[in-house]
């Protein structure tokens, strides 16, 4: 299933460059922000997670690896906040570092990693070109944003990261075996990385969404199946929901009920059965036959 939201081709992570702890001013509590380094937020989770951050008073440098970004960006200083916009292409390490070097030696205390990239269709019958930019996007990419903001807020001693990761990660993904085996990757190194800088200052939330309404399932060639076609939640819904809890330092977030309820059966179910119900779910066809 898709968990990225709109941002099926586009990058997407959020790195921030401020002060998120609540501070005590005239008898009142606030978050002073000073900068917030978004990337991939043109549309989708991405650009609903940039909004939470600019509600929140930060100003923001957002990238992505497309011009709608810069639209993003007109749209996010109805907010009060100071935008600027970046293109890079976070599925590559030269784009990491353009992105990197955008941030003119601020430190960064908040790293939202939500970039993401999906692909349907049988395995065998994909363009491997895409398969290999969905890896470089979802696991590659991210986790070379992710070590180079990662030392840099060890040794400063404070930080919060948030990593978008899937409940697609807790089954076997029959028609999109790739997609779910790199959200594996991120559920699996959210923890992890949690348990290593434990103490350090640094936390680390991983956001585990299900099926969202957005353009993932356009892009990712999947309007022909069940998972395509049935209700979605809405992304404002799980970004606001990623947000808080990294805003908590809370290990983990699944949102919605009925993701909750099917990362749990997923936790006590044969691989084989998962397996299975994923088929009737992601195949083609499926959004306009019943599965067999």
């Amino acid at each position: 299933m898709g968990a990225d939201g709109p941002h099926v081709l586009a990058r997407r992570s959020i790195a921030a460059s401020s002060r998120l702890e609540p501070q005590r001013i005239g008898g009142t509590t606030c978050l002073i922000a000073l900068s917030l380094l978004v990337t991939g937020a043109s549309t989708g989770i991405g650009y609903e997670l940039a909004k939470c951050c600019a509600q929140s008073g930060f100003d923001l440098l957002i990238a992505a690896d497309e011009e709608k970004v810069a639209q993003a960006a007109d749209n996010l200083r109805a907010f009060g906040t100071t935008v600027t916009a970046v293109i890079a292409d976070l599925a590559t390490r030269d784009g990491v570092d353009k992105l990197v070097g955008a941030l003119e030696g601020r430190a960064v205390d908040a790293l939202l990693a939500n970039a993401g990239r999906g692909l349907g269709r049988a395995f065998l019958d994909q363009d491997f070109d895409q398969v290999r930019q969905m890896v470089d996007t979802n696991i590659t990419g991210t986790i070379y944003l992710i070590h180079r903001i990662g030392r840099q807020m060890r040794e400063a001693g404070r930080g919060r990261i948030l990593i978008t990761g899937s409940i697609a990660g807790f089954m076997p993904g029959t028609y999109q075996a790739v997609y779910n085996g790199t959200k594996a990757f991120l559920d699996s190194f959210v923890f992890a990385l949690r348990h290593e800088l434990k103490g350090s200052g640094v936390s680390v939330t991983c956001l585990m969404p299900g099926a969202t309404e957005t353009d993932f399932f356009e892009r990712a060639d999947m309007l022909d199946t069940k998972v395509g076609t049935d209700k979605k939640d809405d992304p404002a819904m799980v970004a606001r929901q990623g947000f808080d809890a990294m805003m908590k330092g809370q290990g983990d977030v699944v949102t919605g009920w009925m993701n909750k309820l099917q990362s749990a059966i997923a936790l006590i179910t044969p691989s084989d059965m998962l397996a299975e119900q994923h088929r009737k779910m992601a195949a083609p066809g499926t959004g306009t036959r019943k599965a067999g």
